[in-house]
């Protein structure tokens, strides 16, 4: 029997929308900028100081000034730190309200008691679980199959955390399907440890050339729907 594994940010929910919500609160209609371009500019700007946040080379307060300044930097705006750290403040706010969206609570309907599922995801062990807590995810996940990387001791794409998550759920890399938004966290980290990664690539990101092809890459959460469909349909045959 496989398992599937979900990541929880821009997966499980939207983030571009407590992202569009922390904007307007700070910002309003100061700037006309792209909110899925402005996004996508602060998601790259935070995996440039991800780790170095994780080893303690930068705190988190500086992890997320930077982040988020270099992302207007990005669309020639330039903000100042307070107004960075407010703009996290609302952010972290409206992620203690999180939601997902009726289709993916379809799919994870679909999934339970089916097929072993998990989740797999990055960030310091309070903070995530917030977030977990926050969706509701236990109604779905199995605590035990919860994986949060400050808690692990290693985060995607290290292989480490992949293989925990296989030697604690009793499963062998090359039945573990990972569905996940961040191409290098999540798709090639998870394919690095023998995983199938499924894309959920809801911005419209280029393959890096060279790259690792995904099993699947889907565009929205109805394309998700249909893949883990087939999924759940050859389990049933096997």
């Amino acid at each position: 029997m496989s398992a599937i594994i979900f990541d929880v940010d821009d997966t499980l929910y939207d983030q571009v929308v407590p992202f569009w919500k922390a904007y307007e609160a700070v910002f309003g209609g100061r700037y006309q900028l792209p909110m899925d371009g402005l996004f996508a500019a602060s998601r790259r700007r935070s995996d440039e100081v991800f780790g170095p946040s994780q080893r303690g080379e930068i705190t988190m307060e500086e992890m997320y000034i930077y982040r988020i300044q270099k992302a207007f930097e990005d669309f020639q705006v330039a903000i100042t730190d307070q107004e960075a750290l407010r703009f996290q403040a609302e952010y972290a706010g409206n992620q203690k309200r999180l939601e997902m969206s009726e289709k993916m609570r379809e799919i994870l309907d679909l999934c339970v008691n089916r097929i072993p599922i998990g989740i797999i995801t990055n960030g310091p062990s309070e903070h995530q679980w917030k977030k977990v807590n926050a969706l509701g995810a236990q109604r779905w996940f199995p605590r035990e199959n919860i994986f949060v990387s400050g808690d692990v001791g290693a985060a995607k794409p290290d292989r480490r955390i992949f293989d925990h998550v296989c030697d604690r759920m009793g499963q062998k890399p090359e039945d573990m399907y990972l569905v996940g938004d961040s191409y290098e966290n999540d798709i090639a980290g998870a394919m690095r440890a023998g995983w199938r990664a499924i894309w959920l690539n809801r911005r419209g990101h280029k393959l890096p050339e060279g790259g690792f092809v995904p099993w699947a890459t889907v565009e929205s959460e109805e394309e998700l729907l249909t893949v883990l469909q087939k999924i759940l349909k050859i389990q049933t045959q096997v």
